[in-house]
C-alpha cells in the first residue's frame, strides 16, 4: 500500500530502522482483501512500519509548520520601517483621542467651574432674602435705639436722627450723588484695568443669567436694604459726622469682597458707603440714600448691558 523506502534518506533514526514495504507483500494482504493476513505479519513488519510512518508524518507537519513562521518572520523582517512608524503613529493617536474623550483634564473641569453663573432663580432669591435679612435688622437696630433713647439711655435715637423723608432741597442732592457715583465708577473702568476685571466678575456672576426687568429688582432691594442698616441705623449710632461715616464706608467696603470681587472693588465700594453716609448727613434723611443706591446700581447695569450686547456684536 505504502513505499517508505524513499524516505530513507532522511535523518530520523526512527525511520531509518525499518526495511521499505514491497508493493507485492503488503498490497496482496491490504484490508480489503479475502485472505486473512497471517498474525505475524501484521504485528511485525507491517505494524512496525506503520508506526514509523505515523511518526514520520508528524515530523513533516512540525517542519512545514516551522517553514512557514520562519518564512512570515523573514517577510516581517524585510518590510520597510516607515510601515512601522505609521502603525505605531496610528496606534498612538488611536489611544491619544481615545483618553481626550474619556479622560476630561483638570484644566477643562476648572474651566467649566469658573464659568458657572448662578442661574435666574439663584440669584433673585438670594437677592431677595439677603435684602429681607438687612432691612429686618436695620429696623430692629432703629427700634431698639429709640426704646432705649425713650428709657433714658445715653444712645441716639436713630429713627428720630434720619427719618424716612424726602424734601424739595433734597432732589439736587440726590441727582448729584448718582451723577458722581456713576462718572467716577465710568472713569475707574477706563482707567484701572484690575477694578475693571473685578466688576466685571461681579456684575456676570449677579447679572449674567438676569433678564432686562430683573435689573429693578437686584437694583433697588439691594439699594433700599443696605442703606437703611449702614445710613439708617448704624451710622447714627456713631454719630452724624464725617468719621463715623469713613468707619460705617469701611465696613461697607469689606462686606463687598468675595463672589469675584476683589480688593480694588472692596476700595470702590468704600468710597461709595463714605458718599452715601455724607448724602445722609447733609439731608438727614435716609431716602436721599436709598435713592441715589438704586438709581447708581441700575445705571451700572445699564451701562454693563449695554457694553456686553456690543462687543458680542463686535465679536
Amino acid at each position: 500500500m505504502w513505499n517508505l523506502g524513499t524516505l530513507g534518506d532522511h535523518s530520523s533514526p526512527i525511520l531509518q530502522s525499518y526495511q521499505p514495504i514491497s508493493r507485492k507483500g503488503f498490497g496482496n494482504r491490504g484490508f480489503f482483501s479475502s485472505r486473512k493476513p497471517h498474525s505475524t505479519d501484521l504485528c511485525g513488519d507491517s505494524g512496525a512500519q506503520l508506526r514509523a510512518f505515523g511518526i514520520w508524518k508528524v515530523e513533516k507537519m512540525v517542519r512545514s509548520i516551522g517553514k512557514t513562521s520562519k518564512s512570515r518572520s523573514k517577510k516581517n523582517a524585510n518590510l520597510p520601517p516607515e510601515g512601522f512608524e505609521r502603525s505605531k503613529d496610528n496606534t498612538r493617536e488611536e489611544n491619544d483621542s481615545w483618553s481626550t474623550f474619556s479622560k476630561p483634564t483638570i484644566d477643562n473641569l476648572s474651566s467649566n467651574s469658573s464659568q458657572a453663573s448662578p442661574t435666574r432663580d439663584a440669584v433673585l432669591k438670594a437677592c431677595t432674602l439677603t435684602s429681607g435679612f438687612l432691612v429686618a435688622l436695620g429696623l430692629l437696630i432703629r427700634q431698639a435705639s429709640h426704646v432705649a433713647s425713650v428709657e433714658g439711655w445715653s444712645i441716639l435715637d436713630t429713627s428720630a436722627e434720619v427719618p424716612f423723608g424726602l424734601e424739595m432741597q433734597d432732589v439736587p442732592l440726590t441727582i448729584g450723588t448718582v451723577a458722581l457715583i456713576s462718572s467716577c465708577r465710568y472713569i475707574l473702568l477706563k482707567t484701572w484695568p484690575e477694578f475693571s476685571e473685578s466688576s466685571e466678575a461681579a456684575n456676570q456672576q449677579v447679572l449674567g443669567s438676569l433678564q432686562a426687568l430683573d435689573y429693578l429688582v437686584v437694583a433697588f432691594l439691594p439699594g433700599i436694604s443696605e442703606e437703611l442698616l449702614f445710613r439708617g441705623a448704624l451710622l447714627p449710632l456713631l454719630g452724624l459726622n464725617w468719621e463715623s461715616a469713613i468707619v460705617v464706608g469701611a465696613i461697607f467696603g469689606g462686606l463687598h469682597l468675595g463672589g469675584g470681587r476683589r480688593y480694588p472693588f472692596a476700595i470702590w465700594a468704600s468710597f461709595v458707603g463714605f458718599t452715601y453716609g455724607m448724602a445722609t448727613i447733609m439731608s438727614s434723611s435716609v431716602i436721599v440714600p436709598m435713592v441715589s443706591h438704586s438709581l447708581s446700581n441700575l445705571i451700572g447695569a445699564i451701562h454693563w448691558r449695554y457694553k456686553s450686547r456690543s462687543e458680542k456684536i463686535i465679536g
